[in-house]
């Protein structure tokens, strides 16, 4: 069994240690550090309470951090991690780890100050990632209550976007981009269609998730076949619908920087139809 040997204590919380290989290594866990000395050692058995971070530049931007959390705010922090962790039995990795805890550091300070946080992308983010919603709803609930604040819901949101890097290790900036480009495709069909689409129905939820999976065929370049006679019967009989489909095919390679195959068109015209239809 591995065994880590400490080299300091920061806090209760963190430990500077070195592992077998005697690379050092920054040790996060709740209580960790209390009553632990110099040069004793560490099983790896109670690692499934621990995270260890191995990359020099998180651990160094990890003891930068440090000296603006108190104790108390880094426990909450560490078992927030943990719920994530459990929830989605997912190890997070160091990067994640580190840009979570700034973000709920900086977050809990914006609060103190009396800064508003504003989320314009919470609706499309609950609706992408309804799994990874759930969690960060439950972690920001615990967050005020253990420190008796009040984080407002686009919190939840923005927390949101780091468990779903966490669970499909995609880095933060693609997954913020991809959000953005599907809020800019919505606001495009609603003022192309002069509609507007409630944020809490289902026409909402499903036209989020064909855009979504339209994106994700997309990026991973799948193909999916056309069917030519429709192509040629929509473009005649639902010209506006048709005409917008490709608008947002435009958009989304621009963003995504991929080719997207003009099959895409039909299933995007046969959607739109239906939501016009719905609020004709």
């Amino acid at each position: 069994m591995n065994t880590f040997l400490i080299k300091k204590v920061l806090n209760n919380n963190v430990l500077i240690a070195l592992d077998e290989q005697q690379h050092e290594v920054v040790l996060i866990g709740k209580g960790i550090g209390f009553q632990a000395k110099k040069n004793e050692t560490i099983p790896e058995s109670s690692i499934e309470k621990l995270f260890v971070l191995r990359s020099e530049k998180e651990q160094e931007h990890y003891k930068q951090l440090l000296p603006n959390i108190d104790e108390f705010t880094m426990d909450t922090i560490i078992s927030s991690l943990e719920m994530i962790r459990k929830r989605t039995n997912t190890l997070v990795n160091e990067q994640v780890f580190v840009a979570l805890t700034d973000h709920i550091l900086f977050a809990i300070t914006r609060l103190m100050k009396g800064l508003a946080i504003r989320n314009p992308f919470l609706s499309e983010t609950k609706t992408l990632y309804p799994f990874e919603y759930e969690i960060a709803a439950e972690v920001v609930d615990f967050i005020n209550q253990s420190l008796d604040i009040n984080l407002p819901s686009g919190e939840v949101g923005f927390i949101t976007l780091h468990i779903h890097s966490a669970i499909t290790d995609k880095q933060l900036a693609d997954i913020n981009r991809y959000s953005q480009l599907v809020t800019v495709l919505i606001e495009t069909i609603e003022n192309q269609l002069n509609i507007t689409i409630d944020r809490e129905g289902i026409d909402y939820i499903r036209l989020v998730r064909h855009l979504r999976y339209t994106m994700e065929r997309v990026l991973k370049e799948e193909e999916i076949t056309e069917p030519e006679k429709i192509a040629s019967l929509l473009k005649k009989e639902y010209p506006t619908c048709y005409n917008l489909s490709w608008k947002l095919i435009k958009i989304m390679q621009q963003t995504l920087k991929k080719p997207v195959f003009d099959a895409e068109a039909v299933y995007l015209t046969m959607h739109l139809q239906r939501l016009t239809n719905k609020y004709e």
